[in-house]
């Protein structure tokens, strides 16, 4: 943005500084001359600067000589005020050239920097402080970012890479059976499609662009497991809804989305044999609750939440041939955060895995 030169703050705060010492000075003169002085003819407050020294000379003070005096205090007052106003605006405004430095490094794309302000806690601190959090909370965002785009890149380019492989192959091996090539390319460019789609359907949450609508909660947990019921009893595990009316706003898309991501991690991240899903529905004051838990192996409070990280599969407990794209969770995560709400995991002590997904409840 283009603005006009003008003057500097430390100009302004030093002409500032001067003008009220002037000022000051002035009411202070007036007040002794009118407590004072004001008894005197008019014609004895007629100046003489033939010679101010007889102004500081106590033998001739008189009302005559005090107008003499009161403009040479003015004339002190103002180049003390000019001078001692630049020093203090000077020392006053430090602190900020520090932020302007801090603030002109990270627009140049360096965010480790950091004010770190010393003194005691004052506006300037304050504002040094919450600067430096948000370059920290930047910087945490672009690395986080940076990540992800590159595991992103990483897992679009593999179902390439095994496309392209299996075409050699077929293209080197006329002969092969080309019905066997198109199931594998089948699965591979669906695995293709569908991390493309659960990427977008992340972008689209993190970009909080829908429009909130009421939702029972209680609807979207039963939809969501009738939808998976012929997923769940093909791994054998058996799912189970309750809990009472819970309102919220938000995108019912979204929020299923939300709900069948949670209860299809919990089918598939189950035990081999009879495993179980627990998926439940409260309100509270103020608020409503959407808890998943399932059975499972034990995990560690470390393992639990490295799991909502982009990509993290948790391939060790994977059974099956849905082993995911490994979004599941951060999209969870990253739906809770679009509707303002609270995501939580925690680990079961007999094995398994608590999701517990806190919404604000809708206003009556």
């Amino acid at each position: 943005m283009d603005r006009r030169s003008g003057l500097s703050v430390r100009l302004k705060l030093t002409l500032s500084y001067a003008g009220f010492l002037m000022i000051a000075g002035f009411v202070l003169l007036t007040a002794v001359w009118v407590f004072l002085l004001r008894g005197f003819p008019a014609s004895v407050f007629v100046p003489n600067f033939g010679n101010l020294l007889r102004a500081f000379d106590p033998h001739n003070f008189g009302p005559a000589v005090f107008v003499q005096a009161a403009a040479v205090v003015l004339l002190f007052l103002l180049v003390f005020g000019l001078v001692g106003g630049w020093i203090l605006a000077g020392r006053m405004l430090k602190p900020l050239t520090r932020i302007a430095d801090a603030a002109r490094l990270a627009a140049d794309g360096s965010l480790s920097h950091r004010i770190r302000l010393p003194g005691r806690q004052d506006e300037f601190r304050e504002l040094a402080d919450a600067f430096d959090a948000m370059l920290e909370r930047l910087e945490a965002h672009v690395v986080e970012q940076r990540r992800f785009a590159a595991n992103a890149s990483h897992e679009l380019r593999t179902p390439l890479a095994i496309s392209q492989a299996m075409l050699e192959v077929a293209r080197s091996d006329p002969g092969h059976d080309s019905g066997e090539l198109v199931d594998r390319l089948h699965a591979v460019n669906a695995r293709a499609i569908e991390l493309t789609e659960a990427l977008l359907l992340l972008g689209r949450s993190d970009q909080r662009s829908f429009t909130r609508e009421p939702v029972d909660l209680s609807l979207v947990a039963e939809e969501a497991a009738e939808t998976l019921f012929p997923f769940a009893e093909k791994h054998g595990v058996t799912v189970e809804t309750s809990g009472d009316l819970a309102l919220t706003e938000g995108s019912p898309a979204l929020l299923l989305q939300l709900t069948t991501n949670l209860l299809h991690n919990a089918i598939v991240h189950n035990l081999p044999e009879h495993g179980s899903v627990r998926i439940e529905t409260a309100a509270r004051s103020g608020f409503v609750l959407l808890t998943v838990e399932n059975t499972g192996d034990r995990l560690s409070p470390q393992q639990v939440w490295t799991l909502t990280e982009p990509f993290r599969r948790g391939t060790d407990r994977v059974r099956g041939e849905h082993p995911g794209v490994g979004l599941g969770l951060a999209i969870v995560r990253s739906i809770t955060r679009a509707h303002d709400g609270i995501f939580g995991l925690a680990p079961l002590a007999a094995g398994g895995l608590r999701v517990t997904v806190q919404l604000p409840a809708r206003p009556r």
